[in-house]
């Protein structure tokens, strides 16, 4: 019989009578897998300044020292740095009785000593004077209890992939510290300890406690995080620091203008259609410029006025029109103003003007109004303007305009004729407006956005309210002077007319390469930043000064993820929306089928 027999017959035996294979109690207990086995690395290198946890390194260190005065919230700049370490804080009551018997034989000493440099007639010592003060304070506020006595240990454990970058870390947050007279020294010999006391163990092995009353320790617990929670506004998202809630209110800011930047997909539309359904509760107005036609949804769930704006659409602006004349404001005023704006319109009609033809111009439309009674002396409010083949007709008559009345001939007579000259016939009298350029030729798009803004500026300005003007695309507009020099005027006196002026755009280049980019980023009290491109976040950094965290920051977020710029705060940020609220605002062309085929279905 061989060897496979011998085995097969064994085999058969144990199964035939139930039989296994029985391992000592010493042996089965060593394979059993703890949950330490688990989560503890395979190897550690204790050193004198820090432990090698084989892919990472640790070294912690605790405070010593702290000053005579502190603030609240000295610790939220370790807090919120971003980057991983660990922080734990003991806290051991003083008995107060002993804390009595201990203070008053400390005040027999400052006293002691002050009584003996009196009799010597030594210079009075200010810091003897003070400390004698200080003590009496403090015993009175314990026999009283106001406050209590504390021991109190703070240890930080930092973590890096090499000693570079512990080094590196630690100077950051020694700077942070030490800038408010609060000093910290690193656990020389004893690393093993201080990594087991940040450990969620509840074990403090190394007792380096400072003495602390309780209103200073309330300085320390609970942390205080860098936050934008006020007690109005809406939710713009969830602080990724620290999950509290980014509510802020935009018409709380010096002014209500805001810009928007992200790549394509980051989630920027996203975040701007949340807040516009959000700010409808405050009895806002919102006007839309949508460059893709990502809004019409929006429009549709909450009964607003959709207009599509293109050569074959039922929807026309005129150009010409006037805004009403304010009681601060005289007809001549206005009359000037809104030349002075039709001049920048026709330098991007035609492709740029040179300073005759800029004089020329400037002179047509002003004896183009001339021509339907509209003076600077005259009451205009009920007088029908002047279309654009009006200004054709005047400026044919002028000598050296054969050129210019060509290149017009496509907007009232050609193929371009039905964009511009036509009444305007678009009513705004719905709490959500939105202006579509999706069907524009591109080659136009600039043209329409500077005449739907300056329509729009025209409607703000007849009468006062609480209005948001969302642009989508802004970069569109940036490509031309003067079509920024317009949004850059919106944007500075916007605050008059109670308008929060929201940039949107993708195309950072373009935006801050133009020269009002940059003011009106400086214009802007809220600024959000998603998702960048690696070729782009340079530029952002030195426009908005960010740290080489917040640029790694910005380049590896997720959507809907980013930084949250309001006054001098900022934090990092995610946006969130309900179900409900997703269910209107979002872009997935997936889900919009689907919505609407749920709501044939109902039908």
């Amino acid at each position: 019989m061989g060897l496979l027999d011998i085995f097969k017959k064994n085999k058969q035996r144990e199964e035939n009578y139930n039989i296994s294979p029985v391992l000592p109690e010493s042996i089965r207990q060593s394979a059993v897998l703890d949950l330490k086995d688990i989560i503890a690395p395979s190897a550690l290198d204790i050193k004198p300044k820090y432990i090698d946890l084989g892919e990472k390194m640790s070294k912690t260190f605790f405070i010593i020292s702290y000053p005579k005065f502190i603030s609240d919230g000295w610790f939220s700049g370790v807090i919120n740095l971003d980057k991983e370490f660990d922080v734990s804080i003991f806290i051991n009551p003083i008995d107060t009785e002993f804390a009595l018997r201990k203070l008053q034989k400390k005040i027999a000493e400052v006293q002691s000593q002050i009584i003996i440099r009196e009799n010597k007639g030594m210079v009075r010592d200010p810091s003897l004077d003070s400390a004698y003060q200080n003590i009496e304070e403090l015993r009175d506020k314990l026999q009283q209890s106001i406050e209590k006595l504390f021991s109190v240990g703070v240890y930080i454990t930092i973590y890096g992939k090499s000693e570079k970058e512990l080094s590196k870390l630690e100077n950051e947050i020694k700077s942070l510290l030490e800038s408010k007279m609060i000093y910290v020294r690193p656990a020389i010999f004893q690393q093993a300890e201080g990594f087991k006391s940040t450990m969620p163990l509840n074990k403090d092995l190394l007792g380096v406690y400072s003495k602390l009353n309780s209103e200073t320790l309330a300085s320390i617990f609970p942390f205080v995080s860098f936050n934008l929670t006020s007690d109005n506004g809406i939710l713009y998202g969830v602080n990724r620091h620290n999950s509290s809630l980014v509510l802020f209110d935009r018409f709380s800011l010096p002014n209500y203008n805001s810009v928007t930047f992200a790549t394509s997909g980051a989630g920027k539309s996203y975040a701007a259609k949340l807040e516009i359904l959000r700010t409808l509760m405050f009895d806002t107005d919102v006007i839309i410029i949508d460059p893709e036609r990502e809004y019409e949804y929006l429009a549709e769930a909450i009964d607003g006025r959709y207009f599509n704006i293109s050569l074959t659409s039922n929807h026309h602006l005129n150009p010409f029109d006037l805004p009403p004349v304010r009681e601060d404001e005289s007809p001549a005023t206005i009359l000037r103003n809104q030349i002075v704006s039709l001049v920048g319109f026709f330098r991007i009609v035609f492709g740029g003007l040179s300073p005759e033809e800029d004089a020329m111009v400037d002179k047509a439309i002003s004896e183009t109004y001339a021509l339907k009674d509209i003076t600077p002396e005259s009451d205009f409010t009920s007088i029908e303007p002047p279309l654009l083949s009006d200004f054709e007709m005047v400026l044919s008559g002028m000598q050296g305009t054969s050129k210019l009345v060509s290149k017009l001939s496509k907007y009232t007579r050609g193929s371009w004729s039905g964009f511009l000259n036509k009444p305007s016939n678009v009513d705004m009298d719905r709490k959500v407006v939105v202006f579509s350029i999706r069907d524009m030729e591109n080659d136009l798009r600039p043209i329409a956005m500077f005449l739907i803004t300056h329509y729009i500026w025209n409607a703000i300005r007849r009468t006062l309210k609480k209005r948001l003007l969302v642009i989508d695309e802004a970069w569109t507009m940036m490509r031309s002077d003067d079509a920024a020099s317009f949004l850059f005027g919106m944007a500075k006196r916007g605050r008059k007319y109670y308008l929060g002026l929201s940039t949107i755009t993708q195309d950072v280049g373009d935006f801050i390469n133009s020269p009002y980019g940059v003011p009106i980023i400086t214009n802007s009290s809220m600024q959000i930043l998603f998702k960048q491109a690696p070729s782009t976040i340079n530029k952002l950094q030195e426009v908005f000064n960010l740290t080489d965290e917040e640029k790694n920051l910005l380049i590896g977020a997720g959507v809907g993820e980013g930084i949250f710029f309001a006054g001098t705060k900022h934090a990092a940020i995610k946006v969130i929306a309900s179900y409900t609220e997703d269910q209107v605002i979002t872009s997935d062309p997936s889900q919009i089928l689907a919505i609407r085929k749920q709501k044939r279905m109902k039908i």
